[in-house]
This record gives C-alpha cells, structure tokens and sequence, in this order.
C-alpha cells in the first residue's frame, strides 16, 4: 500500500521560510517523478513544483527563485524547501507521486498525502 506523508507545516510571517517533508512508503521515489501542490482556500489545486526521478525539476512561475524541491531516495523522502514565504502562500500543501501525464495536472498523479497547511501572515 502505497503512501505518502507530509509534515513541516505552520505558521510564519511574510518574508519567512519553511521546509515540508513528504515521506514515502509502499513504494521506491527513486523510480517515479515527485511533485507539490497546493490548494488555497476556495481555490483549485494546483501544482507548484515537480521532481522527475531523472533529476529534472520545473516550478510554477509564482514560486520560481523561492522554492525548491530537493529529494533523499536515501530517505524515500521529497522536501519544499519555502523561501521569502507571502500571504498568498498560504493553503494546504500536498505532496504526489507516479504522474502519467502533464506534470501540473491533479488527475496526472495516482497518489497523495493527506496535506500540511501553511498560514502566511503579512
């Protein structure tokens, strides 16, 4: 059974960081392309940042230059590294895996985390 675990959510002001963690089990990363999205409040998912297990990586326009999406296969973990954090940041951040198609499409992922919130205040 696969399934996938975030955790590193909370609060922080504008301008501060944070660091989510997704860890993995039931199933090897180092086989699969990762990605993060988010869902703000009365808002659709969407994805911010994707990690094929080639080491490519790609981000939405709105995070580039903040965010990184670095992974352990040592750890069969995916990180999000969160900088310069805005209040437009603030949702539910989830973590996916196993895409088989467009990489920003939420039916392209066959697995998901339960989600991690952030609050960004300003």
């Amino acid at each position: 059974q696969v399934q996938l675990q975030e955790s590193g959510g909370g609060s922080v002001q504008s301008g501060g960081s944070l660091k989510l963690s997704c860890v993995a089990s039931g199933l090897t990363i180092r086989q699969y392309s990762m990605a993060w999205f988010r869902q703000a409040p009365g808002k659709e998912r969407e994805g911010l940042a994707y990690s094929g297990g080639d080491g490519y990586t790609d981000y939405r326009d709105s995070v580039k230059g903040r965010f990184t999406i670095p992974r352990d296969n040592a750890r069969n973990a995916l990180y999000l590294q969160m900088e310069r954090l805005k209040p437009d940041d603030t949702g539910t951040y989830y973590c996916a895996t196993a895409a088989s198609g467009d990489i920003w499409f939420v039916r392209t992922y066959n697995y998901w985390g339960r989600g991690t919130q952030v609050t960004v205040s300003s």
